[in-house]
């Protein structure tokens, strides 16, 4: 297994990576574009908004933590074009330490947060 692993990739508008979860942390970084949420739910269920961007000044990040076990999923901004963004994974990513949210039994464990895994499942 590799030590770590890094992945690139492009949103656009109307794409989304959809909720999933790791067994390890995964690091979020912004490269280009414009602005992307980010959104995770703990094992507790208080939702955590986070905004990816080159805007520092603003309150934008340009890298973030997802720790290991949260639900997250991540859009464009509205608005913005494109995301060029990267995530690092340690260790090395494995299919076997990811999982796909399924949306209806998501939303039975957090029927508050129904909406929010409606829109990104």
């Amino acid at each position: 297994r590799h030590y770590s692993t890094l992945i690139m990739y492009l949103l656009r508008q109307g794409d989304k990576s959809a909720l999933h979860r790791l067994r390890q942390d995964e690091i979020w970084h912004f490269y280009l574009g414009g602005p992307l949420e980010l959104v995770h739910i703990p094992p507790q269920g208080a939702l955590t908004r986070v905004r990816l961007g080159q805007d520092v000044l603003g309150g934008e990040l340009v890298h973030y933590v997802i720790p290991a076990g949260h639900w997250f999923g991540a859009r464009p901004c509205p608005g913005t074009e494109f995301c060029l963004l990267g995530c690092t994974v340690a260790p090395g990513f494995d299919f076997a330490d990811f999982e796909a949210a399924a949306s209806e039994r998501l939303a039975l464990e957090f029927p508050d947060l129904a909406e929010v895994i409606k829109d990104f499942t």
